[in-house]
């Protein structure tokens, strides 16, 4: 009898008893954290999208949470980001294009996952990519935000992109190269003649 998804082991009373095997198990976890990165990835680029919006949004949550009293340096950006926005879409709509081609690529990150949720071993490169762009994010926040007068403090918060980013990533391939291990074929036994 076969279920999917598990091998069966001859038990010491006779009797068949399901079993998961290692390789089974490892692949169901690089997957559970494949699927949890994703979505976050995807969280992430579709914000991009309704960026006006949400940042009125925010700036009302954060009122009604009586923030300005607590946080004024948080809220003077936000109201200024805030400010921006609104005068960009009013007068140069055309320049939030930018940041619907940052939500796009998102997207188009996140599909490329799909190819080490099939084959992992074949695809840790997608992986390793995805631990790539996520170093790029201290150096790119550490230049480019004060070049645009970005608060240090909130170069801080974009930076934690990568180093957050890069922990599922880091633990997906330690878990990869464990696949890849059991998954090796053993060694052919060597003839001997006498």
């Amino acid at each position: 009898m076969k279920w999917p998804g598990m091998l069966f082991e001859r038990v010491q009373v006779g009797g068949y008893a399901p079993v998961m095997s290692d390789r089974v198990a490892l692949l169901k976890g690089i997957r559970g954290w494949l699927v949890v990165f994703v979505v976050c990835l995807v969280l992430s680029g579709a914000t991009a999208f309704p960026l006006v919006h949400e940042l009125r949004w925010t700036e009302d949550l954060l009122r009604s949470l009586s923030v300005p009293d607590r946080l004024p340096g948080l809220m003077d950006w936000i109201e200024r980001v805030r400010r921006g926005l609104d005068a960009t879409d009013a007068k140069y709509p055309f320049v939030l294009y930018g940041t619907d081609w940052l939500a796009f690529a998102h997207l188009v990150i996140a599909v490329a996952f799909y190819g080490p949720y099939r084959d992992p071993v074949r695809n840790i490169w997608v992986v390793e990519f995805g631990m790539i762009g996520c170093a790029g994010i201290v150096p790119l926040a550490l230049i480019c935000g004060p070049i645009r007068g970005i608060p240090f403090w909130w170069s801080v918060v974009d930076m934690s992109f990568g180093v957050f980013g890069v922990i599922p990533l880091y633990v997906l391939r330690k878990k990869i190269k464990r696949l890849e291990a059991l998954t090796a074929a053993p060694p052919a036994a060597a003839v001997v003649t006498a």
